[in-house]
């Protein structure tokens, strides 16, 4: 199915309610990793269905990995190799999944054999040299097959053997989490130094914590450096938390319409670090509260209420993910919003700082755009189609200056399908909008 362009109704009063958003991508994949490698059976539930999590079964089932999804139930049931990789040869389609390519780059290292990953036309303009950098200083043969370092990738091992390497990581947390959780499989585990100023920080810590949950250790030596011994994964019945990026939608929905929305399942202790998406809302003019449950994570809330109507001077280097919402909500608010120390997002999807600020102009907003982030000063705002560049956030995001701007279409609206397939009919019953208009695919 393919839908060109949908119309976003105008909300006919503010968003109030509650919703709880699937599970969490990023978990989901670090899961499914550790899983795979683990001795013994895995069942992950609250599994995220979308095009990225497949990409990822896919994958792991190429390199020779027992992975049974029972996608409708959110139930993925991984039989762990033990640290192996069955396959000694395979060609890995990662689609448009950065998190897949870069991840299995590094599980291929445990193998012996060849493998080759690629993606989408997109996915070979994304920088995955810094990762192949650390896999050689590790033994593994890995290379590039398109300029700068990018995808396709070849791997070339005859069994990553451990020791010591460095890795950048000024463009993806990626690289390291990926290397972390291939470590403890290595006879002689790993110590990764990080060279330069670290993004999304938080993505890091989840995936300590995620080889924690599966038994492995990781030692944090110094805000540098990682210790990971050599050990074991041990599968495990794992419970995955709701996705904190999808959640941003919704409460930036009642910052917008000055309505009250309550995000069930997360709270401060949630490991997703996008979860301080709602203290940047509470900066600008919301009431924020948070809702724990004691011992029950999955019994916790946020809600956030009222209008975002301050301008804010913000760092979203460590909740990088939600730019582009921000960027929306900041649409509305009665004094310009700046963004700061996100460099590494014109390399995601696309571009999304510069494509951003084109897309928010075109609502009628002046934009200053910066090499890491990007001011915007609100103005008279305008019906307008928008271009999502077949990226998943820039279309959730942009959906939702349509809730209170008539008139404002979003083309590729099935893009969403990367990390959130039911996003229009979830927008929709949360607003009430009237969705008459839209394909009987996106009412149901």
């Amino acid at each position: 199915m393919t839908i060109d362009a949908l119309e976003i109704p105008p909300c006919r009063r503010p968003v109030v309610g509650s919703i709880r958003p699937p599970g969490s991508k990023s978990i989901t994949n670090r899961a499914l990793v550790c899983a795979a490698l683990a001795r013994g059976t895995s069942t992950l539930f609250g599994a995220l269905d979308s095009q990225d999590t497949r990409v990822m079964v896919d994958g792991l089932r190429s390199l020779g990995i027992g992975v049974e999804p029972d996608w409708p139930a959110g139930q993925i049931v991984v039989h762990g190799s033990g640290g192996r990789i069955p396959a000694t040869a395979a060609t890995l389609d990662c689609a448009a999944s950065g998190t897949t390519i870069r991840f299995l780059a590094a599980v291929c290292g445990l193998g012996q054999g060849t493998y080759r990953l690629d993606g989408t036309a997109r996915m070979r303009k994304r920088p995955i040299g810094d990762l192949l950098d650390a896999l050689r200083a590790l033994g593994v043969e890995a290379s590039a097959e398109s300029p700068g370092g990018c995808p396709p990738v070849v791997i070339r091992s005859p069994g990553m053997p451990g020791g010591a390497t460095t890795v950048r990581g000024a463009t993806s947390s990626q690289f390291a989490s990926a290397l972390a959780m291939v470590a403890p499989c290595t006879p002689a585990g790993m110590t990764i130094d990080f060279e330069g100023r670290l993004v999304s920080l938080p993505y890091l810590e989840m995936t300590r914590r995620v080889m924690a949950d599966f038994g492995a250790a990781c030692r944090v030596d110094t805000p540098t450096r990682w210790s990971i011994p050599a050990g074991w994964y041990l599968g495990k019945t794992y419970a995955i938390e709701p996705d904190a990026s999808a959640a941003s939608y919704f409460l930036a929905a009642a910052a917008i319409t000055g309505g009250s929305v309550t995000v069930e399942g997360l709270s401060r202790r949630s490991m997703q670090g996008d979860v301080a998406f709602a203290a940047a809302l509470e900066r600008m003019g919301c009431k924020l509260e948070w809702h724990e449950s004691g011992d029950h994570p999955a019994d916790d809330a946020v809600t956030v209420s009222g209008r975002a109507t301050r301008g804010i001077d913000i760092d979203m280097n460590a909740i990088s993910d939600t730019v582009p919402t921000l960027g929306v909500v900041a649409l509305f608010a009665d004094g310009p919003t700046t963004i700061s120390h996100v460099a590494h997002i014109r390399d995601k999807e696309t571009d999304r700082i510069g494509d951003l600020a084109r897309e928010l102009s075109r609502l009628g907003a002046r934009i200053e755009e910066r090499p890491d982030g990007l001011t915007v000063h609100p103005g008279a705002l305008m019906p307008v189609e928008l271009a999502t560049y077949d990226d998943h956030r820039m279309a959730m995001s942009l959906a939702l200056a349509g809730l209170v701007v008539p008139g404002v279409r979003i083309l590729d609206p099935l893009c969403t399908g990367k990390t959130f397939p039911g996003y229009w009919q979830e927008l929709a019953t949360l607003a009430a909008l009237d969705t008459r208009g839209w394909p009987e695919a996106l009412r149901s």
